[in-house]
């Protein structure tokens, strides 16, 4: 088993944990002095009050939204999915959107996000002047279907 350290910055700060054994994410919880509240199509970078090392530079940390929040509140990422590489020693901030017309107050210790840690693929890019040719070709944004 692998362990990734996890240093918190802030007494208040919280350990992501899995919700379930099951559970692909670790819960990433806000970090907060006092609560902040987002309006319609409003956006904010809420600290989580946390740092982490990953094992080894073959991992790499994604923070997605918590679907019961984007579904049921219309709190999602601002970035659509984050990226932590494995040298980043620095504290994880989650970049938060209001897609919906109520506003809605983040709280301290509230869940805001899960952190999934995924093998990556070292490739270095090689430029080519030609690439192999496939069925699909250059067909994108749909060319396969509906």
């Amino acid at each position: 088993m692998e362990y990734m350290k996890v240093k918190k910055l802030s007494e208040n700060a919280v350990v992501p944990v899995r919700a379930t054994p099951g559970s692909a994410g670790m819960d990433l919880y806000a970090c907060l002095e006092k609560p902040v509240t987002l309006k319609k199509g409003e956006n904010a970078v809420v600290p989580t009050g946390i740092a982490i090392e990953l094992p080894s530079d073959s991992l790499v940390a994604y923070i997605f939204a918590r679907s019961g929040l984007a579904v049921k509140h219309g709190i999602t990422l601002a970035n659509c999915v984050g990226v932590i590489d494995s040298d980043y020693r620095g504290e994880i901030k989650v970049g938060l959107v209001n897609l919906y017309n109520e506003e809605y107050t983040i709280n301290s210790g509230e869940r805001i996000a899960q952190l999934v840690v995924s093998p990556v693929s070292l490739i270095t890019p090689v430029e080519a002047d030609e690439l192999g040719e496939t069925g699909r070709g250059a067909g994108g944004f749909g060319s396969t279907g509906k």
